[in-house]
């Protein structure tokens, strides 16, 4: 991992969101995980983090069954309900973002919590599949540092 890059998208992170009154940073096990601590550092918040697995729901869990990374395949996503309480700010925080699945799976915990969404931060996203799209058209503020247009084995396309 380079510490340096991932320390300055947290700053970047902090400066799109200061407007915010976040109390907690959520992401989705694992690669998000390392960018949503530095990202929490800067906001002097916790990070949680939902698994995805299958797990047994309880009384205990916000649960969420979401298609994440194969569309084949259903994945649930569980975070228990004693990390996220009605009066939290939450701000989601990934590396990706394609199709929306693993995105919409946060915002569907976060909305069952009865936290507030306060918007979600994605380091990369791929302009050319849905997610974005959809997630916007959701009315949620989605900010993404770098948004690739088009790609394919010899060119790659950002949006300016």
């Amino acid at each position: 991992m380079d510490i340096a890059l991932i320390n300055e998208i947290g700053k970047e992170f902090k400066a799109r969101f200061s407007d915010c009154p976040v109390t907690k940073i959520l992401t989705i096990e694992a690669s998000g995980i390392g960018i949503a601590c530095i990202t929490a550092q800067y906001f002097h918040v916790p990070v949680i983090f939902a698994k995805s697995t299958k797990l047994k729901s309880g009384r205990r869990n916000v649960h969420h069954q979401s298609r994440i990374l194969h569309p084949q395949k259903v994945y649930d996503v569980i975070l228990s309900k004693k990390f996220l309480e009605p009066e939290d700010h939450v701000l989601l925080i990934d590396d990706f973002l394609a199709n929306g699945c693993a995105l919409l799976g946060l915002i569907d915990i976060v909305k069952k919590s009865g936290a507030a969404l306060e918007g979600a931060g994605i380091v990369i996203e791929k302009g050319f599949q849905n997610g974005g799209k959809q997630i916007r058209n959701m009315g949620i503020r989605l900010e993404s540092l770098a948004i690739i247009d088009s790609m394919s084995d010899s060119s790659l396309t950002f949006r300016e």
